[in-house]
C-alpha cells in the first residue's frame, strides 16, 4: 500500500498514512480535528540496465564513406 503525507492547515501537524488506492483521502487532523492537505514531494527513482537512454536504441554509427 502507498504511503501518503498529510499536513494540517490549522496546527501544522505533519504525518504519514498507509492507504489503499481505493480509499478516500482523509480530511481531518488526528490532533486538532482541523483540515488537512496532502503533501506532494519528489520521488527518487533509479533506472538500472539497458533501454533507458536514447543511445541504447540507436543503431551503431557505421564507419565508411558510404
Amino acid at each position: 500500500m502507498p504511503t501518503y503525507q498529510y499536513a494540517c492547515t490549522a496546527c501544522g501537524h505533519q504525518f504519514e498514512l498507509f492507504q489503499a488506492f481505493a480509499d478516500d483521502p482523509i480530511s481531518e487532523c488526528p490532533v486538532c480535528k482541523g483540515e488537512v492537505r496532502k503533501v506532494y514531494s519528489n520521488v527518487g527513482v533509479v533506472f538500472k540496465g539497458g533501454g533507458f537512454y536514447k543511445t541504447d536504441s540507436r543503431p551503431a554509427a557505421s564507419s565508411g564513406g558510404e
